[in-house]
This record gives C-alpha cells, structure tokens and sequence, in this order.
C-alpha cells in the first residue's frame, strides 16, 4: 500500500497507522537511533519525553504503541513480533501505561507511574511510559508528573496523548517534543477500515464519512449494527423537532440512546473482568465469595462504575457530535457551499431541512450543541444541558 505522496508505505509495527505519514517518519527516525544504550538521550532523533497530539479519532495512542513497540525490540525498529504481542497486552516488562476509564487521572496514578518509570530497563534498550489522554491531569497531578520530565533516568521515554498542546500545563509543554497529528482523509480510514475488519469498501467508507475520519468510531459503524441504529436515531429525533414539549421529549430520548451506547459498551466487558477476578481468587462462578475478598470485588465494582461515568460522558458526546455533523450539512446547504454533506445517506431529509430555517438560526442551533458540551463537561446535569440544547434548536 502506498500513501498519498506515492512513497511506499511503512511496514511492521506501523502497518495499522493512516493518514500519518509526515509524524511516522519523525517516530521511526527517533526509534532507528543508534546511541550506545548506556548514553544520555541526545540529539535531533530522539529525545526523552514527547507529546502527540491531534483530534479525537487521529490515532494518537496507536501511534505512542507503535513508538513503544519500536523503541523496545531489539534491534527491530520495525517491531519484531514477540515484543508487538506484549505491548498488545500490555505485559513487556519495560513498559508502563497510565490509561484511565475515569473522568480524571488519580494523582496516586502518577505517583505509582512516576516511581517505575525509576527503574533501569530490563530487556531492551530503553524503558517507555505512556499516558493516554494527558489531558485528564488536574494541575496539582501534572505537578507530580512534572519532576519526573525535568529528570528523567538516561533511558527513559515518556510518550503523553492529548487532544491539544493547550490541555496541558505550560512547564509540561516546555518540556516535551511535541508531534501534531492531522485528520486522515475518509478515503485513508475506509481504506485502512475494509482491510483490517474485512467490511466492504462502500460500508467502510460510509462509516468513515460519518465518523468524520474518527477511527475508532468509524471501526465501530462499520462493524456494529446497533451502533449504526443508534445514530441514524438521533438524527431522526433532531430532524423531528417541531415545539418546545418535542424538545423535551427528545432529551429524555437521545439520553437513553447515550445510555443504550455506554451499557452496550460496558456491560460485556464488566462481565468479563468480574468473572477474571473469581478466577484470580479461586472463587467458582456462582460461588459464595468470602468477606475476606470482598473488598478487592467492591473496588473492582468501583472502577466499573468510574468507567461507567466516562462511558455516559463519551456517550453523549458522539451524540453531540452527530447532531453538530447534521446541522453543519444543513448550513452548507443552506449557504450553497459545494460540499459534500456528512451524512450524504439522508442528502433529500437535509435538503428539506435547510428549507425550513435561515442560516443564522442553524448557526444558533450548532452554538447551543457547543454550550451543551461544555455544560456537560462541566458536570451540569445532561438531562438539564440537552433540553436547553433542543429547545434552542426549536427556537
């Protein structure tokens, strides 16, 4: 497969990363480096701490695993096949990882993480510490992870996630090497969607168009009949909308399909890790658990219901998205931009859609989804934040 430049396309542990051409080459450059193992990290390839950065959907930690995967084969910088399995699993000894299911990353976290990352690596040529979505560190937590960046062991490698340079705190910034993730071109994700999901290309790129080049999401549309309902469901409560009782009918709706999206998330793999967990502690299914264990179940059910939240969150949020994807294809409509809508599957609902307000109220409408967002984020009630939503977007 080649990239849009027409260069071949990388191989190995980079296989699965699109549309990334420009940051993979900065990655296998830094991971090529052949200073002696027992130097400091120096010059322009390599360095000790980077930040990947790029929207939600660009493969920001795909591309930090890939990096680890490089940085601890040995003597393989495309990633030899033993060392790819257990950063898979998250097993190789020199790696640690710090991926909350949480609203927020727990100080305690990064204590524990900041205290490995201490340790000399012991199979490969460098220990690697990844943190997926950095940008979840209140400042009193980035605190902690600060030292840690401003000395760091000589074979260290810090890797941090986030959305934005801006989500993190400005000494942090300072001291990383920041690398900028695009959006991939719908093409690139159906593309990389129908080959590895085995989905036909019409499918794949329909999704991908939908997600907005969101990989994740996009693998999720294309492979999830019910996550396809549920979107096509939204799309039908907004286009629905006629008074002020629909809007809040429609709250009380799109709430329930983002808890629909969350449990159908969740619920399986809930299962999955309670049944590991008896496992662990001898304990046979349907068995009397003994008090003594009890409290490693609670906490357990803990982190589930933490994961739950954020689940909710997330949830809503790809709601918040779609609706926004739909009142956008209504304005470009409404402007006659030359675009190709979105959602191109329902182009004749849109057309009549756009017919039926001004560009200034559809500019109204996307506004109030944007205040939804934060209000959400900002832990106001949902329920609250997407009545007000909807009942804007009738007005």
């Amino acid at each position: 497969m080649t990239d849009r430049s027409g260069a071949e396309a990388s191989t190995g542990v980079w296989d699965e990363l699109t549309g990334q051409a420009e940051a993979i080459a900065i990655f296998r450059a830094a991971a090529s480096d052949s200073s002696p193992t027992d130097a400091p990290i120096s010059g322009s390839s390599m360095t000790h701490s980077w930040l990947i950065t790029g929207p939600p959907g660009s493969g920001r930690s795909n591309l930090a695993y890939a990096f680890a995967t490089a940085l601890l084969s040995p003597g393989d910088p495309a990633g030899d096949e033993a060392t790819r399995r257990q950063v898979a699993a998250r097993t190789h000894p020199d790696l640690g990882v710090l991926a909350t299911e949480g609203v927020i990353i727990k100080m305690d976290d990064v204590r524990q993480l900041v205290a490995s990352s201490q340790f000399s690596p012991s199979v490969s040529r460098y220990r690697v510490m990844i943190i997926e979505d950095a940008d979840r560190m209140a400042e009193r937590t980035s605190n902690v992870l600060l030292k840690a960046l401003e000395e760091p062991p000589p074979r260290t490698v810090w890797i941090l996630c986030a959305p934005s340079e801006a989500d993190l705190i400005p000494t942090i910034r300072s001291r990383v090497r920041s690398v900028r993730l695009r959006v991939p071109a719908i093409d690139e994700v159906a593309e990389l969607i129908a080959s590895r999901d085995g989905v036909d290309l019409a499918t794949a790129t329909r999704a991908a168009r939908e997600a907005q080049s969101h990989i994740g999401m996009a693998h999720r549309l294309a492979t999830n009949e019910q996550a396809r309902e549920r979107r096509q469901q939204t799309l039908d409560i907004a286009l629905g909308l006629r008074s002020v009782s629909d809007a809040v009918i429609a709250a009380a709706q799109l709430l329930e399909l983002a808890g629909e999206d969350a449990k159908a998330i969740t619920e399986e793999r809930d299962a999955e890790e309670r049944d590991s967990a008896l496992r662990s502690l001898g304990i046979e299914p349907g068995g009397t658990i003994p008090p003594a264990l009890r409290a490693q179940l609670r906490s357990l059910e803990e982190d589930q219901k933490r994961r739950a939240t954020r689940s909710l969150r997330d949830g809503l949020d790809r709601i918040m998205v779609d609706l926004q994807s739909l009142y956008r294809d209504i304005l470009m409509l409404q402007l006659g931009a030359p675009v190709e809508p979105i959602n191109l599957a329902i182009e004749g609902r849109l057309r009549t859609a756009s017919t039926a307000s001004t560009s200034a109220t559809t500019v109204a409408t996307m506004d109030a989804i944007a205040e939804a967002r934060t209000r959400i984020e900002g832990n106001v009630s949902p329920a609250l934040a997407l009545e007000a939503m909807l009942i804007s977007a009738v007005r």
